[in-house]
């Protein structure tokens, strides 16, 4: 399976893009190709890389045949372009078009003309602004596709000229042109209102070599090259400060306001601005890598996973134009040849038909909504990987925290060792820190931290870790065991038991328990709070912990969770997960730190990863990636969620009930053509404006 993308610059037809993806996925070798509206952007999967070329042949094809001005961009020239400019421009042809044709529709009226030379010039006026439309309908025609836009028009405007009716079809044919050309507007606008919100992306690098700077490209700058970053300038990769002081605006990433200091020996993330001071920085990750072009990517690639609301539009739309073309067509026909009644009367209430059934505002606007609630999220480091986790939020009932990293800081520290059995508790914390040297778990570090001293892993001959219970070791010929009484009991090893808020690791060799060692974790900032702020939404709150049940209950109670379940290991917390799952009216959340808790975040409804900063395994395992480790943001989330589901109701029911309503009134002659051209065009460019309300964020 490969995927590639390519990029449609000048794509402004909603109806056209839909075509695309649907062409696109019926050719053969294609596995799934979506096409997003707001960002240009078709990405295609396919079951062979081999055929890859042949289906962009084929890709082509279809986009010259529906849309001959879009430029096709392949996915390493996208790569090159620069994402911060948008190609899309006003073409002034079509600008001289629509004031050519309008001057033209005025003069019959202010010359009183009558006759041919009347028609003559209302003839011109609407080749000159339709004629494009016509060769794109009769193009499509051609190709199997009728129902769009230009079909409808180009039917309804000749209609009108048909029954005599010429002001209202150059009138029609000048107004939708008119509205196409601000409905463009408005577009471009949203599209440049979500791409500067997450407008993160460095410009250059300073890179140092041989004593010299040069301002170079962030792609062209690889991994232990030194970088310099100037005060006021974006950190262009990400890498470790090797000179200076400074600090650093982490907004861009996180949504923090407060700026976090930075010294040698600190972590930087592309996309931070430093504030004040000179930094020399080592680079540890390609500019393709970094998490700022990760950011990037995540958001830009959410579109691609359509909100149920956005799939039902799409799926609506596609019954929606034939089902109102054939109500028209019935109109047109069945009142004048059965029942006597005037053609050209019911023609004309066939024709208001016609422009009207264009499904424009909801296939532009309802995915523009989804994009900006997206986008504004992001701006608060929240990254939702797509409009269907998005819409989720808003129906979540229950959420499921992991303990460790999640409602506790993570940060571990050693603060009691117990030697028993002729073992001094400095011999017991070498045995657990030689024991712990291979592990990466917050626990093993720490005790690793208190030793302080230096290890020779050469001690260590064999090391084996053992799920939800601890680490088996050979150490100078002794097996020694660290990890809670689950491991001793499997063991037959006999332990002296210690109660404590904290974790107890146990320390055993050659069968014997030697020693404890309690590492305490404390409470994130703030926790209460959060919890309490989750809960105020009507939200049940569960704790998932492999701690002890007393440990786990302890801290449940302090930060007032409703659940809590202990002594879990692994394979448990996805049983207790599916149990809480099937007894769920909503969807449920899990909230880990997204390695460690794969499993469940994959079960879960909605997976999200806590403490996500930087690292590639939370954005990798989790729907919802929060970009500080702060529970409160869930909230924000929720909060952003329900407001950009309410502006995309809020489009829907205006859109079907503006046109639902001209539908009626010109089914019994009461509304023109001008309120049909409102329907269609004036809704669209109303549902666009409101759709860019889902960018403010709370």
């Amino acid at each position: 399976m490969k995927e590639f993308t390519l990029g449609l610059e000048g794509l402004n037809c909603a109806s056209c893009a839909s075509k695309i993806e649907q062409l696109t996925n019926e050719i053969d070798g294609v596995d799934k190709a979506t096409l997003d509206f707001v960002t240009k952007k078709l990405r295609v999967k396919v079951h062979e890389e081999r055929k890859t070329k042949g289906i962009i042949a084929e890709i082509k094809k279809i986009v010259n045949r529906l849309e001959p001005d879009v430029n096709i961009i392949e996915e390493m020239e996208a790569s090159q372009h620069d994402h911060s400019h948008e190609h899309d421009h006003l073409d002034r042809k079509d600008i001289i078009r629509i004031i050519l044709s309008g001057i033209l529709f005025i003069i019959p009226g202010l010359l009183k003309l009558d006759g041919v030379p009347r028609f003559a010039v209302y003839l011109l006026a609407y080749i000159i602004i339709g004629l494009e439309i016509i060769i794109k309908a009769v193009r499509n025609l051609v190709a199997g596709h009728p129902f769009d836009e230009y079909f409808l028009m180009t039917v309804a405007t000749l209609g009108a000229f048909a029954i005599g009716e010429y002001p209202e079809g150059v009138a029609v044919m000048l107004f939708y042109q008119v509205g196409e050309f601000f409905q463009g507007l408005a577009v471009n606008h949203s599209r440049k209102s979500i791409s500067s919100l997450v407008d993160i992306r460095p410009d250059y690098a300073n890179l140092e070599k041989d004593g010299k700077i040069s301002v170079v490209n962030p792609k062209d700058v690889h991994i232990d090259d030194i970088i310099v970053i100037k005060p006021g300038e974006k950190v262009p990769l990400d890498g470790l400060v090797i000179e200076g002081k400074s600090s650093v605006d982490t907004s861009n990433i996180t949504g923090e306001s407060v700026p976090r200091n930075i010294q040698a020996g600190d972590t930087l993330l592309s996309g931070f601005v430093n504030n004040e001071g000179l930094l020399r920085m080592q680079v540890k990750k390609e500019f393709k890598d970094s998490t700022v072009s990760k950011i990037l990517d995540l958001v830009e690639n959410a579109a691609s996973k359509k909100a149920p609301t956005e799939r039902f539009i799409t799926k609506f739309a596609r019954y929606y134009t034939p089902i109102v073309v054939f109500i028209a067509l019935a109109i047109g026909i069945i009142p004048p040849l059965f029942l006597g009644y005037n053609i050209s009367d019911w023609a004309y209430r066939a024709f208001v038909f016609l422009v009207i059934s264009c499904p424009c505002a909801l296939v532009i606007s309802i995915p523009l909504g989804f994009f900006g609630g997206i986008g504004g999220a992001s701006k608060v480091g929240i990254l939702v990987k797509g409009g269907n986790y998005l819409e989720a939020l808003t129906d979540v009932d229950t959420m499921v925290f992991d303990k460790t990293g999640t409602i506790t800081k993570g940060i571990f520290k050693v603060t009691k060792i117990e030697g028993f059995n002729g073992h001094s508790q400095e011999e017991v914390l070498e045995l657990a820190a030689l024991s712990e040297s291979f592990s990466n778990h917050p626990i093993g570090r720490s005790i690793v931290a208190a030793y302080g001293g230096e290890i020779d892993k050469a001690k260590v001959t064999s090391y084996r870790e053992i799920a939800g219970k601890g680490i088996e070791a050979e150490i100078d010929g002794s097996k020694i065991l660290i990890g809670n009484e689950k491991l001793f009991k499997d063991n037959n090893i006999e332990i002296v038991e210690v109660e404590s808020i904290g974790t107890i690791a146990y320390v055993g060799k050659d069968g014997v328990h030697i020693g404890t060692i309690e590492v305490s974790d404390e409470l994130k900032d703030n926790v209460v709070d959060h919890i309490k702020e989750i809960k105020s939404a009507g939200i049940k709150t569960v704790m998932l912990s492999g701690d002890k049940e007393e440990t786990a209950k302890k801290v449940g109670r302090m930060v007032n969770i409703d659940r809590v379940y202990g002594d879990l290991l692994p394979q448990d917390k996805v049983r207790i997960f599916e149990d809480i799952l099937s007894k769920s009216k909503g969807k449920v959340a899990f909230i880990g730190d997204g390695v460690n808790d794969a499993p469940v975040l994959a079960r879960a409804d909605i997976g999200v990863a806590m403490g996500g900063l930087g690292s590639d395994a939370a954005i990798e395992a989790s729907d919802i990636v929060i970009m500080t480790d702060e529970i409160g943001k869930l909230a924000t989330g929720i909060r952003i969620a329900k407001n950009t589901k309410k502006i995309v109701i809020q489009n829907i029911v205006f859109a079907l009930g503006v046109k639902l309503a001209v539908l009626a009134l010109g089914a019994f002659g009461l509304a023109s053509m001008w309120e049909a051209v409102f329907a269609d065009v004036g809704v669209s460019i109303i549902a666009i404006l409101n759709s860019m309300r889902a960018l403010k964020v709370e």
